[in-house]
């Protein structure tokens, strides 16, 4: 992304344009409608476009994501608060959720120096 671009496009279109994403998932990775939505887009890419997809549980154990316990949990109570009317969006966020957190990524990272580096690790590397 370039300064000054609108964040919405154009990261739909960087993601679109990759060979491979990095999600990086976190406590609070499910209460944002944003961070849900731009992971359904990385799905599609992966299964259309054949994308590497690579899953990072930074803080958080994979099975919370994969089974939306614990804040995922707390974060789908208060989505389907706010999309009453909406419950397909939410059950793909789900199967969203599921299908990555079942993907081979990188787990047990707890520290900002260790996500760092294995970030700059896979980001230097040609994927």
């Amino acid at each position: 992304l370039k300064k000054g671009d609108e964040i919405s496009p154009a990261l739909i279109k960087a993601i679109e344009e990759s060979h491979a994403s990095i999600i990086i998932f976190s406590e609070n990775y499910a209460s944002s409608k944003w961070c849900l939505n731009e992971l359904e887009n990385i799905l599609e890419c992966k299964k259309y476009k054949e994308q590497i997809v690579i899953p990072v549980f930074y803080n958080i154990d994979p099975s919370h994501v994969r089974k939306q316990t614990g804040s995922y949990k707390q974060a789908f109570v208060k989505h389907k608060r706010d999309l009453t009317h909406n419950n397909d969006k939410l059950q793909k966020w789900k199967a969203a959720l599921t299908e990555a957190a079942d993907l081979v990524g990188r787990e047990g990272l707890s520290k900002l120096t260790e996500l760092s580096s294995f970030l700059h690790v896979m980001t230097s590397s040609s994927m």
